[in-house]
Order: C-alpha cells, then sequence, then structure tokens
C-alpha cells in the first residue's frame, strides 16, 4: 500500500526570511526617524540653556490635556524600545538561519568581500540597544547621580543643566561617542539592507545611491549627535 507524504506546513509571513526582512526593514526605519529627531533636539543645548529647557518643556506638554504630563514622550520610549527589540529579534534570527544553512567555506570566502559595518552588525545592535537603556536609565532615573559636583536639584529643574553635568565628564563623553560611531556604522549598512529588502538595489546605479546614501547617514548621525557632548567638554556652550 503506498503511503501518502503530506506536505510540509508553510511557514507564516512573520515567520518566514521575506518576512523577517521586512521587520528588520520597518523597525530600522522608524528607529532611524527616532534618532533624526532626537538628533535635532540635542542641537537645541548650542542655543543655550533657556532654548533648550523651552524645547525639553514642549516635549513634555506635547499632547496635553489629552495625554498626561510627559505621556507623548514615554509613548516615543516604549514604541522606540519595541522597535529595537523588533529589529534584534528579526536580525538574530535571520543570522541564525542563515548560520545553519551555508557550510562553513561559504561563511569563509564572504567574509572577505564584506565590510567591518556588515560583519558587526549583528553585535553593534546588541550594543546600541544596551545603550539605548542605559540611556534612558540615566536620563530618567539615575540623572543626579552622575555628577556629585554638580547640585541635584538643578539638574533637576533644568534638563539643560542635567545634560551639562553629564558631558563635562570625559568618560560619559567617550561612552558616548563610542556609541555614537557604532550607531553610524550600523546605519550606513541598515540603510542599504532596507533598500535591498525593498526592491531598490537592482542596478548599479540604484546599490551606489544605497551605499551613498547609508555612508550619507551614518556620517550626519555621528557628527549631528557628538557636537553638543564636545561642545560641552570643551566649554564651547554658556
Amino acid at each position: 500500500m503506498a503511503t501518502t507524504t503530506l506536505p510540509a506546513k508553510k511557514k507564516g509571513v512573520a515567520s518566514s526570511s521575506i518576512g523577517l526582512k521586512f521587520l528588520m526593514a520597518g523597525s530600522g526605519v522608524i528607529f532611524l526617524l527616532y534618532v533624526l529627531l532626537h538628533m535635532y533636539g540635542n542641537l537645541m543645548a548650542l542655543g543655550g540653556q533657556e532654548a533648550f529647557d523651552t524645547y525639553a518643556h514642549h516635549l513634555r506638554t506635547f499632547g496635553e490635556p489629552m495625554l498626561p504630563y510627559g505621556g507623548m514622550l514615554w509613548i516615543v520610549r516604549v514604541v522606540l524600545i519595541v522597535s529595537i527589540i523588533a529589529h534584534v529579534y528579526a536580525g538574530m534570527k535571520l543570522w541564525s538561519r542563515a548560520s545553519s544553512a551555508r557550510p562553513q567555506k561559504y561563511a569563509v570566502k564572504k567574509n572577505l568581500g564584506s565590510t567591518l559595518a556588515s560583519r558587526t552588525m549583528r553585535w553593534g545592535g546588541l550594543a546600541i540597544l544596551v545603550f539605548v537603556i542605559w540611556h534612558l536609565i540615566h536620563f530618567t532615573l539615575v540623572k543626579p547621580a552622575i555628577n556629585s559636583s554638580v547640585d541635584a536639584a538643578k539638574i533637576e529643574a533644568s534638563p539643560f543643566v542635567m545634560v551639562q553635568a553629564s558631558f563635562e565628564l570625559w568618560w560619559m563623553v567617550l561612552i558616548y561617542a563610542l556609541a555614537m560611531i557604532a550607531l553610524g556604522m550600523h546605519l550606513y549598512h541598515g540603510v542599504w539592507s532596507a533598500a535591498q529588502t525593498m526592491g531598490l538595489t537592482t542596478t548599479a546605479t540604484t546599490r551606489k545611491r544605497a551605499k551613498t546614501l547609508g555612508a550619507i547617514v551614518g556620517i550626519v548621525i555621528v557628527v549631528g549627535f557628538l557636537i553638543p557632548p564636545f561642545a560641552i567638554l570643551f566649554n564651547l556652550i554658556a
């Protein structure tokens, strides 16, 4: 009697490789938009205490009275964390599948033609996740304890003083700089990967444009984020 082989159960879109790639690209776009807005806000510090504190106040009152004080800010933070977790999850799942599907020899050959940004993509993403969590804790829970030489009451009263007190410390600027360099490298390769996932790199010209755009985004983000910390560290902002 002949046996009937049942067809293998198909994976859902969310668990398929293409679904994971779109999840990774979509969550990456959300994160990039947040990063650009955050960079713009940080640059407000160059205008001094009044300009930065006014900006920070508007962030916390945005959406009132429909939302409580600081409500929109926390919604953005939660969306950010969820996006990063989804991004890391999709990336690790894709990496795990690729590693189990290809022989070691192929992986070695592929590595020879890859860039530093692409080789550090996975671990750079995890490092960015750890930094974002630390960054949120630093500026929400333990902010007065970072620089004991500054009055805690002043730090609590003024977001500008809080930022200034943090980046007067060289080691804080170093942590921030390393994190931003990792972010820039991640975005450089991430923009290229997202464009590839969306089918925007089908020709040599479009591939070149995607890589150029990735480089521009990475450089702008790194430079934009590092201007305020170094300006504070070298007393260029009053």
